[in-house]
């Protein structure tokens, strides 16, 4: 055993970026290091701090992956059901050294109280180790599936399957969380600085570690239902992450390594999604011109109103409802969330504008056109102070007649607050735990309050976060539907009419038009029958919420349950990589139209190919394929 840590050791410190001044600090050589010199704190540190991800693998996984799955910014990718192997193996190389990093930390942790080396704080330094280890393990498993147990130590790994890692990692918060000493001694504030979530402290971890339980289980809810219910209500009844301070985030600082905003490329658009913004609309009741500056406000539209109807510049060919139309100002209505996350393009005295990228003027470039089918001008746009978001996909032709769409200077973009580098990537926050209890509680588990109060507490959370808990009372007493006829008063669970009347100016004609507006059906979830029920407004407030630093929580809710309402991709030509989806069904949502998961990389398939086909054999429909459902999500 010491033999494997010493060599693991060796290999940290040659792969890590802090080992020269860390160990500087300890007046020890680095390759003559011993157990007895090496810092638990310090390993783990790494462990913490590279999985934070540095910008070449953030925008990879993070931007690329995550993010685009999640519906958090409009990129077909893979979303679209495709993947790139170079980004994967990249992924999987970067997320293996971090396993091996955290285990590490386990292994000399483990090994000095077994030598009699162990300071008073050690056993709690173990802890954290096992809690931080299981988080890096369901970031693996929610992205590729089957993953080692035991393996990252050097050895080719034996695959297990989902559920065994699940079981495991279960096992282990819920060990790890019970053997933290919260009266241990402190460790000492020298230290401390190699925790950059919360500095060693006790009933933080602890607390992580429960409501990381709470997650796990709620992961299992519709496939083993049993054991989600037994270990939620276990995670329920302890200490749990529900304040702001309580929250597990790293500050992020500008540069290029791995502390540097996951979001910062400037290359990277990150404009709003039309996912994000048909649940936006409308939700809340607030007033836009509450929200707003005065400037703004001779741009707010009627609430009646869909736009301007460019129905041969736009697609067709979508469960998008929104689609054919541009909205030229701004919304009546709007959940306030929308304005702090994105901003209005043309507000560039607003200080979280994104100027990105700097290099050139695209961001302050407001003015597009839409072409005619022979290249010519048709009109000119200008989009400041309007909010518009277009579905992806394939759209066809249309596609090269619209200057606008996908323009950085055009459309909302992600608040420069995400982008410079400067805040705290949330890994874990208060409001996830409240809704995680609000849906528990649904399935009439014991989570130690009634639904009703967590939702609304998860929601106080999300507003409190964004300096909008002025609007909170108003928002969770509205009745309004948003444009996938969902709302946000808890108790108000009426559907929302077939459809409603709308009103709108044919862009071709100049004259005005009624619209017969329909609301979406979701047809993943209870057939599509329903949009407004308690659990559809826990998983949007929830999927809000996580925007923008959970972009992979938000993909795993939508695997699960089918929430919140996604639109199907556009198909004014096939989308080759979604072969299901075609012209004739995209009115209808299938598992088979949303990605489920990463391939393994062409890496794994070369190193350890008996590995690579254990860890296929293990996959619900035996495909390594980017549509290939996990064992927790549905199947259909």
């Amino acid at each position: 055993m010491k033999n494997k840590i010493k060599s693991a050791l060796l290999l940290l410190i040659g792969a890590t970026t802090f080992a020269c001044s860390d160990f500087d600090e300890l007046n020890v050589d680095p390759k003559a290091a011993g157990i007895e010199q090496v810092q638990v704190e310090y390993i783990l540190n790494n462990a913490i701090i590279n999985a934070q991800q540095d910008p070449h693998i953030a925008e990879r996984a993070f931007v690329l992956y995550w993010k685009t799955a999640a519906r958090h910014q409009l990129t077909t990718g893979i979303a679209g059901g495709t993947y790139n192997d170079g980004w994967s193996s990249d992924y999987y190389s970067y997320l293996s050294g971090w396993l091996k990093s955290a285990n590490l930390a386990v292994s000399v942790a483990q090994e000095k109280i077994n030598s009699g080396l162990a300071l008073p704080y050690t056993n709690n330094l173990l802890q954290f180790a096992r809690i931080w280890r299981v988080y890096l393990m369901s970031e693996f498993t929610d992205n590729f599936g089957p993953m080692p147990i035991d393996a990252f130590n050097g050895t080719n790994p034996e695959f297990k399957s989902e559920k065994e890692v699940y079981y495991f990692m279960l096992g282990e918060l819920a060990d790890a969380s019970s053997k933290i000493d919260l009266n241990a001694p402190e460790i000492p504030a020298t230290n401390t600085k190699y925790d950059q979530a919360y500095g060693f402290n006790y009933a933080k971890w602890q607390k992580y570690a429960n409501s990381m339980r709470l997650r796990l289980a709620m992961r299992l809810s519709e496939v083993d239902a049993a054991k989600a219910k037994t270990e939620f209500e276990a995670a329920a009844s302890k200490p749990l992450i529900t304040a702001a301070d309580d929250i597990f985030g790293v500050s992020e600082r500008p540069g290029w390594d791995a502390l540097t905003g996951v979001m910062s490329r400037e290359w990277n658009a990150q404009i709003l999604s039309a996912t994000l913004n048909n649940l936006y609309l409308g939700l809340g009741g607030i007033n836009s011109a509450d929200v707003l500056p005065a400037a703004m406000h001779g741009k707010i539209k009627a609430d009646d109103y869909m736009g301007i109807k460019y129905d041969q510049h736009l697609p067709t060919k979508t469960n998008d409802p929104s689609t054919g139309f541009w909205l030229d100002g701004l919304p009546a209505k709007m959940d306030p969330r929308a304005y702090k996350a994105f901003i209005v393009p043309g507000d560039f005295t607003n200080p979280d504008f994104c100027f990105y990228p700097s290099w050139d003027q695209t961001a302050r470039t407001t003015k597009r056109n839409l072409l005619n089918a022979d290249g010519s001008k048709f009109i000119e746009i200008d989009a400041s102070y309007c909010w518009n978001a277009h579905t992806i996909g394939n759209w066809g032709p249309v596609s090269s007649l619209n200057q606008v769409r996908n323009f950085v200077g055009t459309m909302p973009r992600l608040s420069q607050k995400f982008r410079g580098s400067e805040s705290k990537r949330i890994f874990f926050a208060d409001w996830e735990t409240y809704f995680l209890l609000a849906e528990g509680a649904l399935k009439g588990w014991n989570a130690g309050t009634t639904a009703k109060t967590a939702y609304e507490n998860g929601v106080r959370a999300s507003f409190a976060y964004w300096g909008l808990s002025s609007h909170a009372d108003a928002y969770l007493a509205s009745e309004n539907y948003n444009r996938a006829g969902t709302s946000a008063k808890f108790d108000h669970t009426a559907e929302p009419p077939a459809t409603v009347t709308k009103v709108y100016i044919d862009g071709y004609t100049g004259l005005p038009g009624v619209h017969t507006y329909t609301y979406p059906s979701n047809t993943i979830y209870k057939n599509g029958t329903v949009k407004n029920d308690q659990l559809t407004k826990v998983i949007t407030q929830k999927y809000i919420a996580q925007v923008p630093w959970l972009p992979l929580e938000a993909w795993n809710d939508h695997r699960r349950l089918g929430l919140p309402f996604f639109e199907n991709i556009a198909v004014e030509l096939a989308n080759t990589d979604l072969p299901d989806l075609t012209a004739s069904n995209y009115m209808t949502n299938s598992v088979k139209f949303f990605p489920q998961r990463l391939k393994y990389p062409s890496s794994l398939v070369n190193t350890n190919p008996e590995g690579y086909e254990v860890a296929v054999s293990l996959l619900s429909d035996k495909k390594d394929a980017v549509l290939t459902p996990l064992w927790w999500a549905k199947k259909q």
